[in-house]
């Protein structure tokens, strides 16, 4: 099999991704169709509105993140998502019956996105974490990027899928139909051999285990670099639902099919850097960095597209960007990260990406909704391009010896620096 896609050799990784790709079209079709309801149904055209919907589903992230990870540590993962898959799933469904109904509110929008955001508070690290209990060691990099591009692939298909279908019968089926994906990725964890996989050493229950989970974190500068560059961008370059929904509607004046594009056209930048990670064995400094600095240039560059198809151009770059950037944080996380922490550590990253992105949302969107959406875009894409710079320059000039000694471990693609080892912690 080729090295792109090795990890499908696991018959047990197979599986997952089968059901994985199934709900992920779902989930994309439901986000257009939850943004679409709340712009233009129930709203008239409030980016404030869509703002709070992302910010209320982002937000218990930020807020249980590390709960979560203590229970992706501490219990059987697969159990894990057997109960959090099925109420994303059920949330979807009741939102679905209310539009279709003729019932639906904005405050029952703003509820369904908050206990949807319970769950997936929950289910993100024991779902991160369980891909490296589906395959080995060495295919951890392959199976965090093909999930990647499981997801692009579904965020390619999902809008296109969604904008259709909204133009023809509106958002309600949108929501029934990604509530009836979830059987599929249901029906894969039943069917999973429990007797392949390779469970990480549970933590030891304690009192203090959020605690240890952060010490672990301060202990490693290579952990709290990627930790903040992801807050930050995660408030302030990863809000496309928003700006994309802002430019598409106030700025271009374009209906549910185009706004349903522009997510498939960002997917082909995403995807195709998916593809392009899985091609690596390891993650990579260099491309943490570049897709930082990318995301804010070709940002900016949106911002001031002339036109409604040289916008959509621009976003392939973007997505390119962005997703080099996650797939680089994620991956060294998996790889570099103890077992009996890695849960409480991928929740620290969910949970500082989605938090970010909660409560960058509704600055975004009062910024589209007051200035105009250019200006949301383009201050976006200025905050993430000063940040990748700053991370660059702390990098370069300001890197302590132990600094560099953990980054070169994390990311083998940077020389280490010559000259004598101090030593550094195995519990670091």
């Amino acid at each position: 099999m080729s090295t792109t896609f090795r990890a499908l050799g696991n018959p047990n990784y197979r599986l997952w991704a089968g059901g994985a790709l199934v709900s992920n079209i779902g989930t994309w079709m439901q986000r257009v169709a939850q943004d679409w309801l709340v712009l233009t149904v129930l709203t008239d055209h409030s980016g404030t509105a869509v703002g709070i919907t992302t910010a209320l589903q982002f937000l218990p992230m930020l807020l249980l993140g590390p709960y979560a990870g203590v229970l992706a540590d501490r219990y059987p993962k697969r159990a894990i998502l057997l109960w959090t898959q099925s109420a994303m799933g059920l949330c979807g469904l009741v939102v679905g019956l209310l539009v279709v109904t003729g019932s639906a509110q904005l405050w029952q929008v703003y509820a369904a996105a908050l206990f949807l955001g319970l769950a997936s508070a929950i289910d993100g690290p024991a779902r991160q974490a369980f891909v490296s209990e589906l395959v080995g060691q060495e295919d951890i990099a392959n199976a965090v990027s093909l999930n990647s591009a499981s997801f692009n692939t579904a965020r390619l298909t999902g809008p296109a899928i969604a904008g259709v279908l909204i133009a023809w019968a509106g958002t309600g089926p949108v929501f029934l139909l990604n509530a009836a994906s979830f059987i599929a990725v249901i029906i894969s964890l039943t069917r999973i051999r429990r007797s392949e996989l390779a469970p990480a050493v549970r933590a030891v229950r304690g009192k203090h285990q959020v605690a240890e989970g952060l010490a672990y974190v301060r202990r490693r500068p290579d952990l709290v670099l990627i930790l903040v560059l992801v807050a930050i961008l995660g408030a302030f370059g990863m809000n496309f639902p928003i700006t994309n929904a802002l430019m598409s509607t106030a700025e271009f004046g374009m209906g549910p099919g185009e706004f349903g594009l522009l997510g498939s056209v960002m997917a082909v930048g995403t995807l195709s850097g998916a593809l392009l990670a899985a091609r690596r064995a390891r993650p990579r400094l260099r491309f943490l960095l570049g897709g930082a600095l990318g995301l804010g240039l070709f940002t900016l560059i949106a911002s001031v597209s002339p036109s409604f198809w040289l916008y959509a151009a621009v976003l392939v770059p973007v997505g390119l960007a962005s997703l080099t950037f996650l797939n680089s944080c994620n991956t060294s996380i998996q790889l570099s990260v103890e077992p009996q922490f890695r849960g409480r550590v991928l929740a620290l990253y969910l949970a500082t990406l989605q938090g970010g992105t909660a409560l960058g949302a509704p600055l975004m969107g009062w910024l589209g909704t007051t200035f105009g959406a250019r200006w949301s875009v383009a201050a976006g894409g200025a905050v993430v391009l000063l940040a990748g710079l700053l991370a660059v320059a702390a990098v370069v000039r300001k890197s302590p010896l132990t600094w560099r000694q953990q980054l070169s471990a994390s990311f083998p693609g940077r020389r280490a620096p010559r000259g004598p080892a101090e030593p550094v912690s195995p519990s670091a």
